[in-house]
């Protein structure tokens, strides 16, 4: 928070961060958790000037994660992901709740379920869909498979609010699958 003559201001990614506060403090199960905060997030991937220019900038190699805030107790962080045309994740999952919303460009889910009995288990795709700007999805464990990519000819980048600590962490991602097996 900034002040101006006397007057505190506001911007839109502190108002987002005390409104996560607010809900995180509810201590609600995790799902709720995640939908509750999409709710708060959708308002904020109109703001124009909500990133700097260091903030949208990605990486030629991989999608680029930008740590935007990390809550004092570690019970939240808001990361921006910045990815390049054809760039994308592994299959993979997440140590907790987390809500996306596309800030620019669009990105590709594709939804996975294990599949089989005990000692003959794999993943199937389950789903997917196109999420452009503006668009918000949430997802809280387990049943949170999935693989992510930028299939736009365009940067894309998301907003993301996960139920963890990054930055102790490194990433939000818990397991990557082979989604061949």
């Amino acid at each position: 928070m900034s002040t101006l003559t006397g007057t505190a201001l506001c911007t839109p990614l502190d108002h987002l961060v005390g409104e996560v506060r607010g809900v995180v403090g509810r201590r609600l199960p995790a799902r709720r958790t995640a939908d509750a905060v999409g709710g708060l997030l959708a308002p904020v991937l109109g703001e124009p000037d909500l990133l700097t220019d260091g903030q949208r900038q990605g990486d030629p190699t991989r999608y680029r994660q930008h740590v935007l805030h990390v809550e004092g107790d570690g019970s939240f962080s808001v990361v921006a992901l910045v990815w390049l045309p054809g760039q994308s994740t592994a299959v993979h999952d997440h140590v907790s709740w987390c809500t996306v919303g596309v800030y620019e460009g669009r990105e590709t889910e594709t939804r996975y379920r294990v599949a089989g009995r005990k000692g003959r288990r794999r993943l199937v795709e389950d789903g997917g869909c196109v999420n452009r700007v503006g668009e918000v999805s949430a997802v809280a464990p387990p049943g949170d498979i999935h693989k992510v990519a930028n299939s736009g000819t365009t940067t894309a980048i998301s907003l993301h609010v996960y139920g963890a600590d990054v930055l102790r962490l490194g990433s939000s991602i818990r397991r990557t699958y082979d989604h061949g097996a």
